[in-house]
């Protein structure tokens, strides 16, 4: 069974960047199709794809979010970074890390095609 743990600073201050690491257990980033993504869901609004990072290195960003967003990957410690830059109050958020048991090529996926969820890490911008 896949898990998957998000880590990182609660609290970030406006301008600066927000770093999280999803940390995956139990199987392999580098499985062939399988696609990891970042999903935030700010205060009393929806969820929001974030970006994605497939199982070949390949990444796809949500067009109103790509100047600000980069994801990476450490294959040695099994693990994902999601950056955001320039981050203001409106990236306040829970912030989930999520598996996706294919790829599409697109930073978008139905929600129900999520397998395994992160539990999710409060991250509020705020001086």
């Amino acid at each position: 069974q896949v898990q998957l743990q998000e880590s990182g600073p609660g609290l970030v201050k406006p301008s600066q960047t927000l770093s999280l690491t999803c940390t995956v257990s139990g199987g392999s980033i580098t499985t062939t199709y399988y696609t990891w993504t970042w999903i935030r869901q700010p205060p009393g609004k929806g969820l929001e794809w974030m970006g994605v990072i497939a199982y070949d290195g390949s990444t796809y960003y949500n067009p109103s979010l790509k100047s600000r967003t980069s994801i990476s990957r450490d294959t040695s410690e099994n693990q994902f970074t999601l950056q955001l830059s320039s981050v203001t109050p409106e990236d306040t958020a829970v912030y989930y890390c999520a598996l996706i048991p294919y790829y599409s090529g697109t930073y978008y996926y139905p929600t129900g095609s999520v397998r395994n969820w992160g539990q999710g890490t409060q991250v509020t911008v705020s001086s």
